[in-house]
């Protein structure tokens, strides 16, 4: 059901050796290089299911992501890798994976050097609220600084819900604890944030984000699941909405 653009790697450049997925740099044939998440990954296809799906979220509420990209992988590229680890994580992920354009000359976010806008942290933070983001932290912010804008990254930790779809239901309404988020700080326009962006979430919107992940990824659980979900949570902003 897709509708990202599909491009096939030609290199393996090198590991990225943060957190546990082990993402790579990898060249395609259209000419781009991307940041590759690779479904043989230790976390599987639902971590590249939550970062299209959060991602194009935050895409469609005016967050800035780079372009996400289904990335056809043939495993006989293991072969010119001298990394066994790298060899292994290649051959298990044959066929599409996750591509992030690569940003070059992007900095690490560094909430000492750099500054943002209140309205705009406040956004951040209210969107990684809804998705549920544990990953924001001053240790690991997952965000870039590229041409002086702000940019939103890896988003696999998002939709924990997802993991155990028995329980979903139960945990909707789940408060989220800001306490360790980078941009909680500079997140001084809360109640506007939440009026901007509460008005713009609906059905359509999570149809449209959740209608771009590859059907490869998608189990047994309706694609449906994902926005009605999310739209209950939404309903319930009261109880995890950032104060």
């Amino acid at each position: 059901m897709s509708d990202l653009r599909r491009v096939t790697a030609t290199r393996y450049v090198t590991p990225l050796r943060e957190g546990g997925s082990l993402p790579g740099l990898v060249e395609a044939d259209d000419l781009g290089t991307y940041v590759a998440k690779f479904t043989g990954a230790g976390q599987g296809p639902k971590a590249l299911v939550a970062e299209v799906v959060a991602g194009e979220i935050a895409r469609r509420l005016g967050l800035r992501v780079p372009e996400l990209v289904v990335l056809g992988v043939d495993p006989v590229i293991a072969r010119a890798e001298p990394d066994w680890e790298v060899q292994e994580l290649l051959a298990r992920s044959g066929g599409g994976n996750l591509g992030m354009d690569f940003l070059p000359g992007a900095l690490g976010f560094d909430p000492v050097a750099h500054r943002v806008d209140p309205l705009e942290a406040s956004r951040v933070l209210w969107f990684d609220a809804f998705v549920e983001n544990v990953d924001r932290s001053w240790r690991n912010p997952n965000l870039l600084r590229w041409h002086r804008e702000l940019w939103l990254i890896d988003h696999g930790a998002c939709l924990y819900f997802h993991h155990s779809w028995t329980r979903a239901a139960a945990v909707v309404a789940r408060p989220y604890d800001l306490s360790d988020h980078v941009l909680a700080p500079a997140a001084t326009a809360r109640a506007e944030a939440d009026a901007e962006l509460a008005e713009r979430v609906d059905r359509a919107l999570l149809d449209e984000a959740v209608a771009r992940v590859p059907d490869e990824w998608v189990d047994d659980v309706p694609r449906e699941a994902y926005a009605e979900h999310l739209l209950a949570r939404l309903a319930a902003r009261e109880a995890w909405v950032p104060r």
